[in-house]
């Protein structure tokens, strides 16, 4: 058993990224978590698949940003941003799945 990113993951966040993306950040504390995480390739597509309830094929991008020690996810919005239904025009409460995570 791990322990929770958020002890090693100094910010969590979601946003907007168009009318058709969704962005995820984690901004590691340190490089050495950062490392450590990256090489164990925890965050992977099919992780993100599972955590989102979506087809692999609906995530755009799984980047290692190693200058700010983060990586960053990009997924395909289920909704258009803004279409009737949508409850989240901004992305900012799409994150709450990745803290569950154990590194």
């Amino acid at each position: 058993m791990g322990i929770p990113i958020t002890e090693v993951a100094e910010v969590i966040r979601s946003k907007n990224s168009g009318p058709y993306e969704l962005t995820m950040d984690i901004i590691f504390k340190d490089f050495d978590s950062y490392e450590k995480v990256k090489q164990k390739n925890i965050i992977n597509k099919k992780l993100i698949s599972t955590l989102y309830q979506i087809p692999e094929e609906d995530i755009i991008s799984i980047i290692n940003f190693d200058p700010a020690k983060a990586i960053k996810i990009t997924i395909k919005r289920p909704l258009v941003a803004g279409a009737v239904g949508e409850s989240d025009v901004y992305g900012a409460q799409q994150h709450a799945p990745l803290l569950g995570i154990e590194v």
